[in-house]
C-alpha cells in the first residue's frame, strides 16, 4: 500500500507552486477549489516528483496554530529526502532560488548528499548518485 500524498505547510499556494514546479521539477497535479470543514474557501493543490511517487500536497496555513507550524513541522530535523536524477543541476536551481543551503554537497556511502532549507524552512535532504566514478 503506496504512501499516496504528505501535507507541507505554506503561506502561500501560487508561490508554492512556483518553487516546488520551477525549483525542484516537480510536476502540479491539481489544483482545485475546495472548502475548510467549516465552509471557507481554500484550493486542494498537489504536486508530484517527475518521475513519480508520493506527491505534496499544498496545505496554505489556516490559523494562528497551522501558521507557527509552517518550517516546524519535523522540528528542526530534516523531514524531507528527494532523490534525482541530476544532482548538480538540481543543486544549482536550489542556490539560484530563496533557499538555503545549509550542509553542502557531500559523498556519502548511499550516495551524493546536501541538506537544504526550502523557503518556508524546512529541512530536505538532496539526494543523488556519488560523484565517485564506478559508484553508485
Amino acid at each position: 500500500m503506496p504512501l499516496e500524498l504528505v501535507s507541507v505547510i505554506v503561506d502561500d499556494y501560487d508561490v508554492a507552486i512556483s518553487f516546488f514546479t520551477r525549483t525542484l521539477g516537480f510536476v502540479l497535479t491539481e489544483d482545485s477549489p475546495s472548502t475548510t470543514t467549516d465552509g471557507r474557501p481554500k484550493r486542494w493543490v498537489v504536486v508530484h516528483p517527475r518521475d513519480g511517487g508520493a506527491g505534496l500536497l499544498l496545505a496554505r496555513a489556516d490559523g494562528d496554530q497551522q501558521t507557527a507550524a509552517i518550517g516546524q513541522q519535523f522540528a528542526g530535523r530534516v523531514g524531507l529526502f528527494l532523490r534525482v536524477e541530476d544532482f548538480d543541476e538540481t543543486l544549482s536551481r536550489i542556490m539560484d532560488s530563496a533557499c538555503e543551503v545549509v550542509r553542502p554537497a557531500r559523498d556519502e556511502p548511499y550516495g551524493r548528499v546536501c541538506v537544504f532549507r526550502d523557503p518556508w524552512g524546512n529541512l530536505w535532504d538532496l539526494l543523488g548518485a556519488s560523484s565517485k566514478r564506478g559508484e553508485g
